[in-house]
C-alpha cells in the first residue's frame, strides 16, 4: 500500500493539533486537563438537572453553564475537524462521533418546542454523559487498559462461558429439588436466575432455597462465587503487568489519521506511512 505523500503542512494547524490530539507538550497537558475539568462540569450539570428542587432554583445558571460548556465543545470539536490531515476519517471516527453526541443534543432542543415534546428534550439532553466516554481518549494508561483488555478477551470468555455451563446445571438442580417445596423455583429460568444471583454474590434474598439439599447446593454456590470474582480480576491483572512491561508509547498523534501509539523513535506512523 502506498503510504500518503507527506504536503507541508501550516505551522498554525500542526500547532493546533499538537496541542488538542497530544499531551507532551506543556501547552497539550493544559489542554487535556481543561478538557477533563469540562467533562466533569458537564456531568455534574447533568446530575444536578434531574434534581427537581435544586433544577427549579439553579435551572437558570444550569441553563447558563450548559450554552458555556457546549460553546466550548463546539469550539473544539470544530478544531478538531481543521488540525486532522483527514477530517472524514475523524468525523466518522468512534471518538469524532462522541464529540458530535457531546455538543448536538443542546442543538436539537432548539427545534424541539411545545409542552408535549418536553420529555423528548429530557431524553435528547441525557445524551451528554456521552462525553465520559471522552476521558478515555486523553490518559496515557488507556493504551495500556485496552491492550490488556484485549488480551484478556479470549481467556475471560473461555471463563464465563464455564460459568454459564455451571448456572445452567445448577439452576437446573435447583429446580429439581425445590420445585415442589414451594420455594419459588417454580421454572427452570427463574432457578437459573437465582444461580446467577447467587454466583455474583449479589443474593437479593427474593428466592431462597428450603430443602437441605437445596441449602447444600445453594452453600456451595456461595463459596464459588468468589472464584468466579477473583478469576476475571487475576487474568487482568496479568495482562496489566504484562501489558505494562511492553508498554513503550508517547501521545505523538498522526497528522494525517491522527491515530497514537507509535514507538518513541518513530519517524513515521505505523498506520498509514505519514511522517510524523
Amino acid at each position: 500500500m502506498k503510504s500518503p505523500e507527506a504536503k507541508p503542512v501550516d505551522p498554525l494547524k500542526r500547532r493546533i493539533h499538537t496541542i488538542i490530539f497530544e499531551a507532551d507538550t506543556a501547552a497539550g497537558k493544559a489542554f487535556d486537563v481543561g478538557l477533563l475539568i469540562l467533562i466533569i462540569l458537564s456531568i455534574v450539570v447533568v446530575m444536578l438537572e434531574s434534581v427537581v428542587p435544586i433544577d427549579q432554583k439553579y435551572g437558570h445558571i444550569f441553563d447558563v453553564l450548559e450554552w458555556v460548556i457546549t460553546a466550548l465543545f463546539t469550539l473544539e470539536y470544530i478544531l478538531r475537524i481543521y488540525s486532522v490531515g483527514n477530517p472524514w476519517k475523524y468525523i466518522f471516527s468512534f471518538y469524532g462521533i462522541i464529540d458530535l453526541l457531546a455538543v448536538l443534543p443542546s442543538y436539537l432542543s432548539l427545534f424541539v418546542q411545545g409542552s408535549q415534546y418536553l420529555m423528548t428534550i429530557r431524553a435528547i439532553r441525557l445524551l451528554r454523559v456521552f462525553r465520559i466516554f471522552k476521558l478515555g481518549n486523553y490518559l496515557m494508561e488507556s493504551h495500556i487498559l485496552i491492550q490488556a483488555l484485549r488480551a484478556s478477551r479470549t481467556k475471560i470468555i473461555v471463563f464465563l462461558g464455564a460459568v454459564m455451563t455451571v448456572v445452567v446445571v445448577v439452576g437446573t438442580t435447583m429446580y429439581l429439588v425445590e420445585g415442589n417445596a414451594g420455594s419459588g423455583f417454580d421454572s427452570i429460568p427463574r432457578s437459573i436466575y437465582w444461580a446467577i444471583v447467587t454466583v455474583t454474590t449479589v443474593g437479593y434474598g427474593d428466592i431462597a432455597p428450603v430443602t437441605p439439599l437445596g441449602q447444600f447446593l445453594s452453600a456451595t454456590l456461595m463459596v464459588m462465587g468468589y472464584g468466579v470474582l477473583a478469576v476475571p480480576t487475576g487474568i487482568v491483572s496479568v495482562e496489566l503487568a504484562h501489558a505494562d512491561r511492553q508498554a513503550k508509547l508517547n501521545t505523538i498523534s498522526c497528522p494525517h489519521c491522527s491515530r497514537e501509539g507509535h514507538d518513541e523513535d518513530a519517524d513515521f506512523c505505523k498506520f498509514c506511512g505519514y511522517k510524523l
